[in-house]
């Protein structure tokens, strides 16, 4: 019988990457704070995502989900949400047009402000300071002042989630996600390029397809589905006390969501079976993901299943694999396999960008553009192989034309990187990229077709 959960009852259990709050009476009152004020989501629009993901399990829809690595307090402007949206409704067009099944679209925005960590501490010009762990930890100015965690940050990311939200509602409900703007999607420094040009042809195509609709008596303007999308939102559910904050009890089912984002993930580093995170999450009804990597087995992936999602509910867990691109695909498979067989209805989502991150040789952090296709063309190859459905892809991104990772069709050079890496922690692809990964993805699942 499986013991009682509660949304505090994570706290019984080791927590993995927690800050070392300096003032635990000062982290108590941000967090009653935050546990005053409303909900970001609601739980009905959790369970829809639930059931979206569901169709994606059935191998009837396909997963994207995509954004910033880390959100950044100082870089919260509309253009860049706008910007951030922008670019996954094109991938998304892109890959439904291509595919021919509906794209559910998960952004990692308002919401995604920390990050773990390898060390507790890094060296900065010869100083041993606190890591920075995201903006609603510390800041990351490299000094000790700067890195001290602070709680009032928490109340901010509240904030600015909140803001942030606000804002996809109005763009994905009040017109900017209409299908007749898919010309005005593409940016000036997008549209000049081999990507953006391609993509032009296949907006072409979709107003065709439009005005074919039109000459056929389909009522294009009122149809909400050609002028509104659902785009839902995730983060991985690192600073367990901000999620329990959030954490509310649905008055209609009576269940428990965590109302911070409609979708949680728990990272590699943090996926302990008998760990605080997946106490805390198996515990609320939102769809979940979990990352798993290269040290994941058969045993520990089956206990994970049924922790997660005892009563296997399509849609309720997504696996995220990141292996590394040259053995994705057999170290997949026996995974793939086991859950197969085992019946367990998990979406399979890739995520790429981790375990193909290296260090230039100025120093950046970066991933290579190739690395990444070859990782998810090994995804893939391996769902083929064992007859299952290559549900999705995990992907950090931008819309602004950055140069943190290498390669594509207009390749960015090791010599690139310092002419705009602006990320606050892992290497994002830029708008041309993520465009040039879109088509990519969208013809090898359509070959496996």
């Amino acid at each position: 019988m499986a013991r009682s959960w509660t949304p505090s009852s994570w706290q019984g259990f080791p927590a993995a990457q927690q800050p070392e709050w300096p003032d635990s009476g000062h982290l108590d009152r941000a967090l009653k704070q935050i546990a005053s004020y409303p909900p970001l989501v609601f739980a009905g629009e959790a369970r829809s995502l639930q059931t979206a993901l569901g169709q994606v399990a059935s191998g009837n829809a396909f997963l994207l989900q995509a954004g910033d690595c880390a959100e950044s307090f100082d870089e919260f402007t509309a253009v860049n949400i706008r910007e951030k949206l922008r670019i996954i409704l094109q991938m998304a067009v892109m890959l439904t047009y291509s595919t021919g099944v509906p794209v559910v679209k998960v952004g990692r925005i308002a919401g995604q402000f920390a990050k773990p960590r390898t060390s507790d501490t890094e060296m900065i010009g010869g100083e041993e300071l606190p890591v920075f762990r995201g903006h609603m930890i510390n800041d990351p100015a490299p000094h000790h002042e700067a890195r001290r965690p602070n709680p009032d940050r928490l109340v901010q990311a509240y904030h600015q989630a909140a803001s942030t939200l606000n804002l996809l509602r109005a763009f994905t409900k009040g017109g900017f996600a209409d299908l007749n703007r898919v010309h005005a999607w593409n940016q000036e420094f997008v549209a000049s390029s081999a990507e953006g040009r391609r993509y032009e042809q296949v907006a072409g195509e979709v107003e065709r397809a439009l005005a074919f609709m039109r000459a056929c008596g389909v009522d294009t303007e009122t149809n909400n589905a050609l002028h509104q999308v659902d785009v839902f939102t995730s983060h991985e559910a690192l600073i367990l006390g901000y999620e329990e904050a959030l954490t509310r009890q649905d008055s209609l089912t009576g269940g428990w969501y965590d109302c911070s984002a409609h979708m949680l993930w728990i990272g590699d580093r943090t996926r302990q079976l008998d760990g605080a995170h997946i106490e805390f999450l198996r515990g609320v009804g939102n769809p979940i993901g979990c990352k798993i990597s290269k040290s994941t087995d058969v045993d520990y992936l089956l206990s994970l299943c049924e922790i997660l999602n005892p009563a296997r509910i399509p849609g309720r867990l997504t696996l995220i694999s990141r292996i590394g691109a040259d053995i994705v695909e057999e170290t997949l498979r026996p995974l793939i396999r086991c859950i197969r067989d085992a019946g367990h209805p998990v979406v399979w989502a890739c995520d790429p960008m981790h375990a193909n991150t290296f260090s230039a040789p100025n120093g950046r952090k970066t991933r290579h553009f190739d690395d990444i296709i070859k990782e998810i063309v090994g995804f893939v190859h391996a769902h083929r192989a064992e007859g299952t459905w290559p549900g999705g892809i995990h992907i950090e991104l931008t819309g602004d034309n950055v140069t943190e990772c290498l390669g594509g069709a207009e390749a960015v050079m090791s010599d690139d990187l310092d002419d705009r890496y602006e990320t606050v922690c892992d290497p994002r692809l830029n708008a041309r990229q993520s465009l040039d990964l879109a088509f990519r993805v969208a013809e090898l699942i359509r070959s496996n077709n």
